[in-house]
């Protein structure tokens, strides 16, 4: 029989580290400022800096409201960095595909109102 030792102390902090840097990693990505992430999220301004300083730990539905605001799924922000495919330019396949959806659906709001606009069905 094999016993496993688990340092649940170390582990914690690992995912709370990834997890803060995360939060700070997508909305930069989202060119969001602190300010703006709180806004979107109904938090404090103060509850973000200590989310991104690892100071502060967050319930679920602080996760989810997060989770919506940087427009990703809840587990994204728990993903380590080792997922991070594209090493050169430093930017994750998630986060260029969260760039890329940014900007396709800005393409699709500005024909969706030049449509309304002109009346052209």
């Amino acid at each position: 029989m094999m016993i496993y030792y688990f340092d649940m102390k170390s582990n914690t902090k690992s995912i709370r580290m990834t997890f803060a840097k995360n939060v700070k990693n997508y909305r930069n990505t989202l060119k969001y400022s602190q300010e703006k992430l709180a806004e979107k999220t109904r938090l404090s301004v103060q509850t973000i800096k200590d989310i991104e300083g690892c100071r502060r730990w967050v319930s679920d539905n602080t996760l989810s409201k997060l989770a919506r605001a940087l427009n990703i799924c809840e587990f994204q922000l728990l993903l380590p960095e080792k997922y991070d495919n594209d090493k050169k330019s430093g930017k994750s396949s998630l986060k260029s595909l969260i760039s890329l959806r940014e900007k396709v659906k800005g393409l699709i709001d500005d024909q969706f109102e030049k449509t309304l606009n002109t009346g052209d069905y």
